[in-house]
């Protein structure tokens, strides 16, 4: 937590706020006036939080609930004072957990939060639930905030008020009831809020599916509220209701409680199963990654529900680590209510039900991409590289995962770097002869789309899958084949086209003076030296060995901390091209080796691999020119 200011008068202390939370303060206060009304939206689903965590905490501990176990929210408006009160009986708050919830911005990954503001407002608002910040949404209405809260199990009251501003104040509050209040004092243009119709309906449009009651005073015909109170919503937790009683609106609207999220959802799938094991799974898809999507150690998971009572909030037990991006809630009749996370990874019906979900899941992505390509291209976009992880990771899957694999292809390349091509439009477009899917692995889609690999196959009309993305070559190796089809990188040395026998792929010219001359020039900056059959515009190359690793599959175990064997490339040159003619009439040794040399920096180029003498390819190009140009 970042260090605080405090100033204190008895048991009173003024806080600095977190410089992180002021700018969000700032954003909230000034760029989404727009969208005001989902502040109520963010407090209740806060206080029906605080009231799961309470039902929970009670399993064990029923003396918490004593006093009142009639769970529900309360919301209350006072149009002459011009405010709204959120109200819930759950678990509540001690003083030192509403210095840190409240004045600090909790969760990590603040900076790059802030780093991701664009000042486009609308963009900018949609960023705000990924972070978990909703509260703040209460200083987009309100003047001042205050908040009274006692935490269940303790006597003392604690109370919070800020102007959202540079700072907040702490004092203790004597005696309260049960849980926490969130007062607001209107600013003069949002005192419209204040009004029993308006905060129905906002509750019935963003909160009808909250599993807990919200209570609003009744109104007399006068419209001025009365002593007693009326639910307001169903409250009736949506994912226990019939598929076809529930609108894609509310569908909507409990994606954005559950995930905080500001967006819809891409595509969701809402199932409940019956028989030996019992549960109902709801889960979503965003449409946006999370700033924290490349960070494996970050919370993950589904709401856990057990018999109706929530357990905890990231059960990641429930999806394999490559579906960390999925949403929901997941609702046993069949596991303890005292579960532990120690219990859920060792229970055999928690594997049953992730191997189903996991399945579930997959499922939704392949009817989106089926039904939707268009919508199916955008979360290949923002959660394709996370999905490729499944390959290696999931054995069970790799066949369903690999139909939602989607590639950038030589047949698409006037789309530029766009991936779009899945293995079965590559299969349904192969030549006559061609048994193997061809791929290459490169680190950018430039280097991918010029290589000179591609060559020989750009002539016979044969499309290569073009890799480049720093995952893909570890993806591959473990991807060894397709319907029946096997994969093959064209940038290997053992490169069998089609029709050809690998006997003849792997013949070579005997006895050639030239491959002679070159090897001699090279000595053990190569492997191997021989002319190239996959050459048709470019003089030489270099291919990698059968069993060779890749430049990226390198890079990767090298920061894993791996030490690695030397691997050398092959040389291969195109016998027809003019230079490698003229290089071969060459009498003068020297200069020989000069061009070869020349060559063979090319070939690493060419191929996107650092030089590994990049001043004397300068030099070497340096005489060359003077020579030509003193011609």
């Amino acid at each position: 937590m970042a260090k605080q200011n405090k100033a204190q008068t008895s048991s009173s202390e003024t806080y600095g706020f977190q410089t992180e939370a002021k700018q969000l303060l700032k954003l909230m206060i000034h760029s989404l006036y727009s969208n005001r009304e989902i502040f109520l939206r963010e407090l209740v689903s806060n206080a029906s939080d605080a009231i799961d965590k309470l039902r929970f905490r009670a399993i064990e501990q029923p003396e918490l609930v004593t006093d009142d176990a009639d769970y529900a929210i309360t919301l209350r408006y006072d149009k002459d004072a011009g405010t709204i009160t959120v109200a819930d009986n759950g678990i509540g708050m001690t003083r030192e957990e509403v210095i840190d919830h409240l004045g600090t911005i909790a969760r990590s990954g603040t900076a790059e939060f802030l780093a991701k503001l664009s000042g486009d407002q609308k963009k900018d608002a949609a960023l705000i639930g990924q972070f978990g910040v909703g509260f703040y949404s209460a200083f987009m209405v309100a003047k001042e905030v205050e908040v009274l809260t006692r935490a269940a199990g303790t006597d003392q009251g604690t109370r919070w008020v800020s102007r959202g501003e540079d700072s907040f104040t702490v004092e203790d509050a004597g005696e309260l009831p049960r849980g926490t209040q969130v007062i607001l004092h209107l600013t003069e243009d949002a005192k419209e809020f204040a009004d029993g119709y308006r905060l129905r309906s906002i509750v019935r449009r963003y909160s009808d599916h909250i599993g807990v009651p919200v209570r609003m005073p009744k109104e007399s015909a006068e419209g001025a509220p009365e002593d007693e109170l009326e639910t307001v919503n169903s409250a009736k937790a949506l994912w226990t209701r019939p598929r076809a009683e529930i609108s894609d609106e509310e569908y909507k609207e409990f994606y954005k409680h559950v995930s905080h999220d500001f967006e819809d959802p891409l595509t969701w799938s809402h199932n409940k199963v019956e028989g030996k094991l019992e549960y109902t799974s709801l889960l979503y898809v965003p449409k946006r990654a999370p700033f924290d999507l490349w960070n494996r150690e970050a919370p993950r998971g589904l709401k856990l529900y057990i018999q109706r009572v929530f357990i905890m909030d990231d059960a990641e037990q429930f999806l394999p680590l490559y579906l960390r991006f999925v949403k929901g809630v997941v609702d046993s009749n069949d596991l303890p209510l005292n579960v532990s996370r120690e219990i859920l990874q060792q229970d055999e019906r928690v594997g049953t039900i992730r191997s189903a979900l996991t399945k579930r899941a997959l499922s939704m992505l392949q009817t989106l991409a089926g039904k939707q390509p268009e919508e199916y291209g955008a979360f290949w976009g923002e959660f394709g590289e996370v999905l490729k992880e499944g390959t290696g990771e999931d054995f069970a899957n790799r066949e369903a995962i690999a139909k939602l694999l989607r590639f950038s292809s030589t047949r698409e390349s006037a789309q530029g770097s766009q991936e779009r091509v899945a293995l079965d439009d590559y299969l349904e477009r192969m030549v006559e002869g061609q048994d193997s899917i061809y791929y290459l692995v490169a680190d950018s889609y430039d280097t991918a789309v010029n290589s000179p690999h591609l060559e020989v196959f750009k002539e016979r009309g044969i499309e290569v899958l073009l890799l480049h993305h720093r995952i893909d070559e570890w993806m591959m190796a473990n991807l060894s084949e397709y319907e029946g089809r096997k994969f093959q990188d064209v940038t290997r040395a053992d490169l069998t086209l089609p029709g050809e026998a690998k006997e003849e792929a792997e013949e070579e010219a005997a006895d050639d003076a030239l491959t002679e001359r070159i090897a001699r020039v090279l000595g053990d900056r190569v492997e191997k030296v021989r002319p190239s059959k996959r050459l048709k515009s470019s003089p030489a190359c270099l291919v990698l060995g059968e069993y060779a690793l890749g430049p990226q599959m390198r890079r990767i175990m090298q920061v894993a901390g791996q030490s690695l064997p030397e691997s050398k490339p092959q040389f291969e040159y195109n016998a027809e091209h003019p230079l490698v003619q003229r290089l071969a009439a060459e009498t003068d040794e020297d200069r020989f080796a000069e061009l070869v040399l020349v060559l063979f920096d090319q070939a690493s180029l060419a191929g996107g691999a650092p030089l590994s003498d990049a001043p004397a390819y300068v030099e070497r190009m340096n005489r060359l020119l003077l020579e030509l140009l003193s011609t």
